[in-house]
């Protein structure tokens, strides 16, 4: 009551100030962009005598407080919390394995979604009315965020319970680019016949999910999605919370859907520093002049590639690459090749990131960037006619 009992005196101040009789006429203000999750007058009577779940982790936050909190303030009955890659808090390394635990400072039992795991079975929902999504994504199929969502979705269609996405701004959202995935590498970090960059939210992507039946039981799920206030596929949105340990910044998220290919390399992009997927470097051939030691961090890498081997490559920290680009990819491709380096050490990993082995079929047969984004034009453009039904922002 409390958080919204300020809401609401802002608003009303701003009314006032609007209406002043001495107030000088100015351009129009635009409308702050609201998330789903402060806009409490929607979805909170939806839980009033609910039992309820939530799928959250550290970017599940209203104002600066996470949800957990807020709606225990609000008097909701929360049951469960399921936590997703990184965790509850997102103070696990990618990849590490997530348990199952009882949250320290609320007492609620926290269910693993991650890992052998990423369905809970139909004991936990049977306590369940409602299964509240609410995590920044960053609009990439690889994001894993979006995998377990595909998976609740599921669990609670099969179990009839109530989903409901708070929907957040996609910060990358202005593209559309990449294959799309074929089925046959369908794999956890692609489960979605969509692009690379799918420039679509979470919440338009539940509707999407639903409606293409990419789920079992998608006609028993009953699905609401609550819009991000005052956004368009125009708002410009920096993420005010680190969506995973590895992704600290704008400049990181902007850059991670072109760099994080190299990951089914022996190339580093950064891991185990202060700027990751901000770089990249090998040894012994160098990828530029730029130099840079890995080290383990807690909490973030601590295994990362060339662990205190410094390497040499180059710095992105200012550069100006958005969207999907594959130029870097394509000349470190050529540098360890013609030095006699193994490139594509973990190919089948590389083809379920591209969730096609066209990309690197196409690589190791020298096609230029141009050619191979020529290639699937015409997959984008079934996408996008696809997906226009589930939009919700103009």
């Amino acid at each position: 009551m409390f958080l919204r009992a300020l809401v609401l005196l802002a608003c009303l101040v701003l009314v006032a100030c609007n209406n002043s009789p001495h107030a000088e006429v100015t351009q129009p203000v635009s409308l702050k962009l609201q998330v789903a999750a402060a806009q409490f007058e929607h979805y909170l009577p939806e839980l009033q005598g609910k039992r309820v779940g939530l799928v959250v982790n550290q970017t599940s936050q209203v104002d600066g407080v996470h949800l957990v909190d807020v709606l225990r303030a609000e008097g909701v009955n929360i049951v469960k919390i399921f936590a997703p890659e990184h965790g509850f808090r997102g103070d696990h390394d990618a990849g590490a394995h997530v348990k199952s635990a009882v949250d320290a400072k609320t007492g609620i039992d926290v269910v693993s979604i991650y890992g052998s795991n990423k369905k809970p079975d139909a004991e936990v929902l049977s306590e369940l009315d409602v299964i509240i999504f609410d995590i920044q994504d960053v609009g990439v199929r690889f994001y894993t965020y979006i995998s377990s969502m595909h998976y609740m979705m599921e669990a609670a269609a099969q179990n009839n319970v109530k989903f409901m996405v708070l929907d957040r701004p996609n910060p990358n959202i202005a593209y559309v680019d990449g294959p799309i995935l074929e089925s046959e590498f369908r794999s956890f970090v692609g489960m979605h016949p969509i692009p690379v960059l799918h420039g679509m939210t979470v919440g338009e992507l539940a509707k999407m999910i639903k409606g293409e039946n990419w789920i079992d039981s998608a006609n028993e799920l009953d699905l609401s999605v609550f819009p991000v206030a005052n956004y368009t596929r125009n708002t410009s949105y920096q993420v005010p919370v680190k969506p995973s340990p590895n992704l600290p910044n704008a400049q990181s998220i902007t850059l991670y859907p072109s760099l994080c290919f190299f990951e089914a390399t022996p190339i580093t992009i950064g891991r185990g520093t202060d700027f990751p997927f901000q770089v990249v470097g090998y040894s012994p051939v160098a990828l530029g002049e730029f130099s840079f030691t890995p080290r383990a961090i807690k909490g973030a890498s601590m295994n990362p590639k060339f662990k205190d081997v410094t390497v040499q490559g180059v710095d992105l920290r200012d550069s100006m690459i958005k969207g999907l680009d594959l130029s870097l990819f394509i000349s470190a491709y050529k540098k360890l090749t013609v030095n006699e380096q193994v490139f594509f050490e973990r190919a089948s990993f590389m083809d379920k990131l591209a969730g096609t082995d066209k990309l690197r079929l196409a690589i190791e047969a020298g096609q230029t960037e141009h050619q191979i984004k020529q290639s699937w034009q015409q997959g984008l453009e079934r996408f996008k006619q696809q997906r226009k039904p589930y939009l919700l922002y103009q």
